[in-house]
């Protein structure tokens, strides 16, 4: 049984690497194999419409750019669950993640049934961190944004499972930036008291995943 994450975070070690480890840990726990990719580290673009995915031949359903993404669209083919972890920038997945997504959901997208080339469904779990509070997320509609990001992975693997996680910290220390709109206090209480709730949900995450393949 092979787990894999993807790190969406340019920070290794940051909010979204804690939590997608946890889940991955939660997979571990139940004799999972896991690995984690970290999409800052590679050389790759996103989709550069070319339509190869889509011509007749031996390269249908498959992208046809060789990068350092290649490798890892690989071996996903193989996986039995996957785990993504991204921040929320400006309202969405940031740009590595997008670029990510659409490499791996673009080709294998029929255009001739408008259905998923996917034969073996996985489970896919996608963990939002965001500093936004969770009234700020409603205030600013984040919601339909992430909520079409799970449609599209829906749509090819067959189902998607959402991690919420707000307030999270930006830095260790406020007082050394120009971030006073931000209640530093109470979201370092808030990483005290909620944050580890929010890892627990994560790590039953990938529990449940390594059950639901074993």
């Amino acid at each position: 049984m092979n787990i894999i994450g993807i790190n969406g975070s340019p920070r290794l070690h940051g909010n979204t690497a804690t939590l997608l480890e946890h889940g991955l840990e939660g997979a571990r726990s139940h004799g999972a194999h896991t690995e984690c990719i970290n999409l800052y580290q590679l050389d790759y673009k996103g989709c550069r419409s070319c339509f190869s995915c889509k011509r007749d031949g031996p390269g249908y359903g498959r992208c046809a750019i060789h990068d350092e993404l290649e490798p890892i669209l690989n071996r996903i083919t193989n996986a039995d669950a996957l785990i993504l972890g991204t921040p929320i920038y400006y309202g969405s997945a940031t740009g590595e993640m997008r670029s990510f997504l659409e490499r791996l959901l673009f080709p294998r997208k029929s255009w001739d049934t408008w259905s998923s080339l996917v034969e073996r469904k996985i489970p896919v779990g996608v963990i939002f961190n965001m500093g936004a509070t969770e009234e700020q997320m409603k205030l600013m509609s984040y919601e339909p944004h992430l909520r079409l990001i799970e449609q599209f992975i829906r749509d090819i693997f067959g189902t998607c499972e959402s991690l919420y996680v707000t307030n999270t910290v930006h830095v260790d220390d406020y007082s050394k930036y120009r971030m006073k709109y931000f209640d530093s206090v109470g979201k370092h209480q808030r990483k005290k008291e909620v944050f580890p709730i929010d890892c627990q949900n994560a790590f039953s995450m990938g529990a449940k995943f390594a059950l639901d393949t074993k």
